[in-house]
């Protein structure tokens, strides 16, 4: 072939090491491959990212030069915490003066408890800043060495405003070949405690995640790809392998990511909820206006100050397996057949399945009982997904689509135990594991504010058809199977963009703040990997705990990742407005559209007053050129104009939508919309922080550009 520009992306997953090849410029999938994963290979994970990677360019004719972007995900992070296969912690705590009392408490981090019985076992020392010598912190180390420590942490009161003590510090360990790292390096923000906490974490992963960083770099370059090797982070985006080397900590739960980030590259999701569901679990995330929703993680019960996707994990999926007592079905979950080591009952002929008879099994050490069939062929788990395939769930063709044959076969001895028909049997098993499923769904709906007429739940995964048709089914939900489901991960780390944050402890943000700010995130972002004239960055102001935060995401090449071939007719994004702003398509007008924005209005006519007044109230929902909504809100106001009036009808219109009172004028929230880009400055407090911001982020737009300006308060 040659002359063909291609994106990789791998996902090495606890069973299966995925890849999928993607055409740079259509985005459509050359060739997906799926192997186990080499966990008992010498070289570990690697050696499967080898092999994929030989497998996917020699089948499909892709020379080394044509590759332009490879990255991975992996759930080796998520899996050490989970499983507590991590390296042990020293501590070297730093402050003095007024703070050394407090300072010597806060980076004093318990041991944490990963999961049962297995912890992050920590060691703590801590010398007075101003008695900081060489000698001083090479006696610190070797002491937290003695002890046990693999890795240091250097964290210091305040050093995210000077974090030359903890550079000393990390610099003295280096350079004895001891791993070692700083508050500083993982967040800006203040909260000492918080801070030390999450550098423990990152730490006691630096070790495991360095080898297998070193052993897949050297898979990469062996291959003879040039493309620097991007890993996928918590939040979407990927990083380079370097930032691994110090940021390990940002691949936790990266697995989650990659997933959802793949089903918005095909999928038109404005307000949703995706399930990524496999053999154990389901894997459940929200996307609001278009975007995934993003929180603070906790490992161990504990808040730390890594932004991750707000993720809820289950132990319901494809190959849960049934528990039976006293006649009837009493859970589903959360053993699946795959940890039991038994196949399931909707993969096999049902010649296997003569002769069936119940049979009472505990999986694991500890484990209740589980029922299965034993059986000519073998014993079988009775499975989720051969309940979903008896009810009609599993659309032909797909990744789940089992035998119905041999699932009813199997079925039918416990339903003839139970007394009840093959299909009451598998519904019994649905509903236990839908509502299971839907105690989540209802909380992160209400978190969220997501107005239930509009959602739309998406399933991803190999077991995606197996349990969200019959969520939607049984609550009165839209629903959705994603494109190449069984391969959304892999898609998702193919297709991810470069993202860097930074979050500062800042009072009262100044234009100056915000601009240097700016600037920085843009100086990381384009270390990691991502191509200058690619960066976005969202600035957000959080008032209440004084953080001034700087989101910046780019590609590794120079253009955005904008599927624009897939232009919707005006017909349908109407169709989608009306629908989001709750209206019939005759009262959703098209007030006004700009570079890749659509602009709808539906006015609301209330009575008031008893019937006397008639109250009028705006709904605005801004919809792209590919049909997702995101932006929509009641009392919201808009203006259309030119980029030459923002001093001029835009600061009045501001004005007109500013609250005074005898303290302080509120102004509203403020969105901004022109030419490819959608500009959120909700977060901003003052007139002033918005136009400092408009003044950066629109410096390069033309006097004549048309802009769209949508508020509220």
């Amino acid at each position: 072939m040659g002359n063909q520009e291609v994106r990789i992306g791998i996902d090495v997953g606890g069973t299966f090491t995925d890849a999928v090849a993607i055409d740079n410029h259509t985005y459509e999938i050359i060739s997906k491959v799926k192997i186990p994963t080499t966990h008992h290979d010498e070289r570990g994970v690697a050696s499967g990212i080898v092999q994929i990677i030989e497998r996917l360019m020699k089948d499909n004719g892709i020379s080394p030069q044509d590759i332009t972007f490879i990255a991975h995900g992996t759930t080796q992070a998520t899996n050490a915490l989970l499983e507590g296969d991590v390296a042990r912690v020293g501590i070297l705590g730093m402050g003095t003066g007024i703070d050394a009392r407090s300072a010597r408490s806060e980076t004093n981090i318990e041991h944490i408890e990963l999961a049962a019985g297995k912890y992050l076992v920590t060691y703590h020392t801590f010398i007075d800043s101003k008695d900081l010598t060489d000698e001083a912190i090479d006696n610190a180390i070797t002491d937290l060495v003695m002890q046990g420590a693999q890795v240091i942490v250097a964290s210091e009161a305040y050093s995210v405003d000077d974090p030359s003590n903890e550079l000393r510090v990390i610099e003295r360990a280096r350079s004895r070949g001891i791993y070692a790292t700083g508050g500083h390096e993982i967040s800006q923000l203040y909260g000492l405690k918080t801070r030390t906490r999450t550098a423990v974490v990152n730490a006691s992963l630096i070790p495991k995640m360095m080898e297998t960083a070193n052993m897949t770099e050297q898979a990469v370059k062996e291959a003879g790809i040039t493309s620097q090797l991007m890993i996928m982070r918590c939040d979407g985006g990927v990083m380079s392998i370097d930032e691994v080397r110090q940021r390990p900590i940002l691949t936790m739960l990266s697995g989650l990511a990659a997933g959802v980030a793949g089903a918005l590259m095909y999928e038109k999701i404005s307000d949703g909820i995706f399930f990524e569901v496999g053999g154990t679990s389901v894997d459940i995330s929200v996307i609001k206006n278009g975007k995934v929703m993003i929180e603070n993680a906790e490992v161990g019960g504990h808040k730390t100050y890594l932004r991750s996707l707000d993720v809820r994990t289950l132990a319901v999926a494809g190959g849960s397996m049934i528990r039976v007592e006293d006649g009837a079905i009493i859970d589903v979950g959360p053993r699946s057949a795959h940890i039991a080591g038994k196949e399931y009952e909707c993969f096999t002929d049902t010649a296997n399945l003569e002769g069936a008879e119940l049979k009472q099994i505990s999986p694991r050490e500890g484990d209740p009982d589980y029922t299965i069939v034993s059986a000519a062929g073998g014993e079988y788990a009775l499975t989720l997904a051969g309940a979903a395939n008896i009810l009609g769930y599993v659309p032909d063709g797909d990744y789940a689509r089992g035998s119905d044959a041999a699932a009813r076969k199997a079925w039918q001895v416990l339903a003839d135990r139970l007394g009840v028909s093959v299909e009451e049997a598998a519904r019994a098993a649905m509903d236990i594991a839908v509502r299971k499923v839907m105690k989540s769904v209802r909380e992160m709906i209400t978190d969220y504010e997501l107005d239930e007429s509009f959602v739309t739940l998406v399933g991803g995964g190999g077991s995606g058809a197996v349990l969200v048709p019959a969520l939607a089914d049984a609550e009165g939900f839209k629903h959705q199977i994603a494109n190449n489901a069984p391969y959304i991960s892999t898609i998702g780390v193919g297709m991810a963009m470069v993202r860097e944050q930074i979050e500062k402890t800042v009072v009262g943000a100044t234009e100056h703040d915000i601009k240097l700010i700016r600037a920085e995130v843009i100086e990381k972002i384009v270390r990691s990997g991502a191509n200058e004239g690619t960066v976005d960055v969202t600035i957000e102001v959080d008032a209440q705990r004084n953080i001034l935060r700087a989101i910046a995401t780019g590609s590794t090449e120079l253009r955005s990742k904008d599927l624009a071939n897939r232009d919707v007719p005006l017909e349908a994004l109407q169709a989608t407005a009306a629908e989001a702003l709750n209206a019939g398509e005759q009262e959703t007008e098209l007030k006004a559209a700009s570079g890749r924005w659509y602009l709808f209005e539906r006015i609301e006519t209330k009575k008031a007053m008893l019937g006397l007044f008639k109250k009028k109230i705006p709904h605005i929902g801004v919809l792209d050129r590919e049909g997702v909504v995101r932006f929509k809100k009641a009392n919201a106001y808009y203006l259309h104009f030119r980029k030459r009036d923002l001093s001029g009808s835009f600061s009045a219109f501001l004005d007109e939508n500013t609250i005074y009172s005898d303290a302080n004028a509120t102004i509203p929230k403020a969105f901004l919309f022109y030419k490819e880009k959608m500009l959120d400055l909700t977060g901003m407090q003052t007139k002033e922080q918005l136009f400092s911001i408009l003044e950066v982020e629109t410096q390069l737009l033309e006097e004549d550009s048309e802009m769209l300006a949508v508020v509220y308060q």
